[in-house]
């Protein structure tokens, strides 16, 4: 092996041809120019490095700025919105604590707009002008039936005196119609003792005994005072049934017969039913029970009253038809024409239980339209013309019968066949 000192000449040598030759020459240039290259890709490294951070930094900036820009503008948003919404539904608030405080019902939401807002103000004005109706509506018809219920107390008191004051000479003929009838058979009596002991009487006591017709007289004299007893009955019966009707305060229930008083109920409307209309009676046997007579009575007169006027309303529709036939048939009577139906009102009762019994009165009249039998007991509510029907009968009915007797009052009916009402009623008062 060489020395060192040789060998390093031999580079020196080496490396002194090397520059020498012109392809080392430029291989040095290369370099120097690559070096160069990387010198400035390491500059602009370094500045697309400081770039970046920049722009990440301006992103930053970007981001927040728009978070702060979206905070202020939905500020702003919030702050319109809460001024344009929040102002008209506050006077709508305002407006209904004010109609709620003072029951002023002609307050009125101002309308600035017609958006949603705009239209809930418009409706809640309608609504409160619609309860300001219904409430008018409301007293007028609490004024009615003010006025019916003083009418009514009125009527029951000078029922009560009128009754009152005929049953007093009512009693007197009453009580002088049997002595009377007794004395004037005594005299009849002793006619016969005259003619059996003087069998041939004075011509003049023979001519007038011909002239007043003594066998026709001594024969229908009874028979009057028979009908005198049995017209005086009868009126002493209808002052009885009116003084009944007539009490409609009565302090506390009491026993009362349901057959008499469904029958002197008959006996005030006997004026209607006379005019050809047949009622049947099918009564069981009923005990006593305890409740209000008077307000009985005017159930079941308001009750017997509907089925007279359905019953005479469809016998007049029936009579109208047969008399339109004959006109379309050309046909003519000289008698009156009269219904095909023939008016019939039934009253049932029955022994349900031990607590409750259960009267059933039934029409074969015109019948309640479908439409109708859900408001029948309302109050005001009526099926009949105006200025006929007050709508406050059956009502008062219901009333009476539910929160007085603690009862119950139902109905079937239908339209051309007719209506049968079943008021039941417990035995004892509780």
């Amino acid at each position: 092996m060489p020395d060192l000192p040789d060998r390093k000449s031999v580079k020196r040598k080496l490396l002194s041809n090397f520059q020498l030759d012109k392809n080392g020459q430029e291989l040095d240039k290369a370099t120097n120019d690559l070096a160069e290259i990387i010198d400035r890709a390491a500059l602009q490294e370094d500045a697309a490095r400081e770039a970046l951070l920049r722009a990440q930094t301006l992103r930053v900036q970007i981001i927040f700025g728009s978070m702060v820009l979206s905070i202020v503008v939905a500020a702003l948003l919030g702050s319109f919105t809460s001024r344009a919404i929040g102002k008209p539904l506050a006077a709508v608030t305002k407006i209904a604590q004010r109609v709620t405080e003072e029951s002023n019902f002609q307050l009125q939401v101002p309308v600035t707009s017609t958006d949603e807002v705009g239209v809930l103000a418009d409706s809640f004005n309608q609504l409160i002008q619609k309860v300001n109706h219904l409430l008018e509506e409301l007293k007028a018809k609490q004024q009615s039936q003010i006025l019916q219920n003083e009418k009514m107390a009125t009527l029951g008191r000078m029922l009560a005196g009128v009754a009152h004051e005929v049953n007093n000479p009512i009693n007197f003929i009453y009580a002088n119609i049997e002595p009377a009838k007794n004395y004037v058979e005594d005299i009849l009596d002793l006619l016969k003792t005259y003619e059996t002991e003087i069998p041939n009487p004075p011509p003049a006591v023979s001519a007038k005994a011909e002239e007043i017709d003594i066998d026709f007289l001594q024969e229908d004299l009874i028979k009057i005072f028979n009908s005198m007893q049995v017209g005086v009955e009868r009126a002493k019966a209808i002052i009885l049934s009116l003084k009944y009707f007539s009490r409609l305060d009565d302090p506390a229930p009491g026993p009362v017969d349901l057959h008499a008083c469904i029958d002197s109920s008959l006996l005030i409307l006997n004026s209607r039913i006379k005019q050809g209309v047949e009622v049947v009676r099918n009564y069981g046997e009923l005990p006593t029970v305890e409740g209000y007579m008077g307000l009985l009575y005017q159930v079941f007169v308001n009750v017997l009253n509907n089925a007279l006027d359905a019953v005479e309303e469809k016998a007049k529709l029936e009579k109208t038809r047969s008399q339109e036939a004959n006109l379309e048939s050309g046909s003519e009577s000289k008698k009156p024409d009269k219904s095909s139906c023939s008016p019939r009102i039934a009253i049932a009762t029955e022994y349900l239980d031990d607590d409750s019994v259960v009267v059933r009165i039934s029409d074969n009249g015109t019948g309640i339209p479908a439409a109708s039998q859900e408001k029948m007991f309302e109050t005001f509510f009526t099926t009949k013309p105006r200025g006929v029907g007050t709508g406050l009968g059956l009502a008062i009915c219901r009333e009476i019968i539910v929160k007085k007797h603690g009862g119950t009052i139902n109905f079937w009916s239908e339209m051309g066949t007719g209506t049968e009402f079943a008021i039941a009623l417990p035995i004892k008062h509780y």
